[in-house]
């Protein structure tokens, strides 16, 4: 699978300070950030960090509240915004739910029934076993899974024909292996059932295990990129993020990136809108935002206006093709 990495144009910066010299609103009550997930996972991590910068920084007079809507496999939370037509005072932090929730229910929404704002990063995936398993490499994981038999192992992951399954899916393809994957709300959740053995691998967001990975609890064998991570500085004794090696060097020919990204309500005004641009803007300028970024191992790419609206537009294709490889569409 290739993921096309696309590098924000020079011309961003310049949108961003047009937008800034253009705002005439700002927020007159408590503004909502939806989390279309559980809490724990990646996204309800990064929403909260946000919200600690805002209020820290005195980014924004009025409060930020985070609110955690994950019926539906993040279904209650979309169609939440996009119900809010005209109402300012709510933003959405996406996931690749943004795709793959309409995709496998047919639920009736879609990414253009929103207001783009910001691409924030995109995250990792990395695949993760117990630190009590013998598995060193990912080629000794799925060697064993390979010996053992279909569906003898059990794969960890949030929700069911999510971005976690898809990878799980395409890993099985390129490995000629079977999984039993056992779907859970979040990725918080995710990595207790993997510490807990209950499971016996996950394909977790650096952020949702890292805690667990300096604990000792938990080993991580590849990630799902084409190449390694930058960051260099050691998360335990003996490695950093860029010590995992890329899945493909272990035979795993899969490479997966996820939005984090911000979108408003539809029917906003442009001043609305470039009240958030440049608030994401002075969020990813401070040392807090620079710190979560090291933290989690996030891919620092960060897109506004035409830039991010196409960039989504093919990423709704990509995972269009992948669901459907998958078997994963809704009939």
């Amino acid at each position: 699978m290739n993921f096309v990495k696309l590098v924000a144009a020079a011309s961003i910066g310049l949108v961003a300070a047009g937008a800034s010299a253009q705002q005439s609103w700002e927020p007159t009550k408590s503004v909502e950030f939806i989390v279309p997930a559980g809490t724990g996972g990646g996204a309800d991590q990064m929403a909260r960090v946000m919200q600690s910068i805002v209020a820290k920084n005195n980014l924004m007079k009025q409060p930020m509240v985070v609110v955690n809507k994950s019926g539906g496999a993040g279904a209650e939370g979309f169609l939440d915004i996009k119900n809010a037509k005209g109402d300012p005072h709510k933003i959405i932090i996406t996931l690749s739910n943004l795709f793959t929730t309409p995709l496998a229910t047919g639920v009736p929404f879609n990414w253009k029934d929103l207001t783009p704002v910001s691409m924030m990063a995109l995250d990792q995936f990395v695949l993760w076993v117990n630190a009590d398993t013998p598995y060193k490499t990912a080629k000794d994981f799925i060697d064993a899974v390979r010996a053992a038999g279909p569906n003898k192992f059990k794969m960890g992951g949030t929700g069911s024909r999510q971005e976690d399954q898809i990878i799980t899916v395409a890993m099985e393809k390129q490995t000629k292996t079977k999984f039993t994957y056992i779907p859970f709300k979040g990725g918080g959740d995710v990595a207790v059932q993997l510490v807990g053995k209950h499971v016996d691998a996950s394909v977790n967001n650096p952020i949702e295990a890292v805690a667990q990975w300096r604990g000792g609890k938990l080993r991580p064998l590849c990630v799902f990129d084409d190449e390694r991570m930058p960051y260099r500085q050691k998360v335990t004794e003996t490695m950093a993020w860029s010590d995992i090696p890329p899945c493909k060097a272990a035979g795993i020919d899969v490479d997966y990136l996820m939005l984090r990204g911000i979108f408003m309500a539809p029917g906003v005004t442009d001043a609305q809108r470039f009240f958030y641009v440049d608030l994401m803007k002075k969020i990813r300028a401070t040392p807090e935002w620079k710190d979560l970024m090291e933290r989690g191992a996030f891919n620092t790419t960060a897109l506004i206006g035409d830039d991010y609206r196409t960039w989504v537009a093919k990423e709704e294709q990509r995972h269009m093709q992948l669901m459907r490889e998958a078997g994963f569409l809704a009939k």
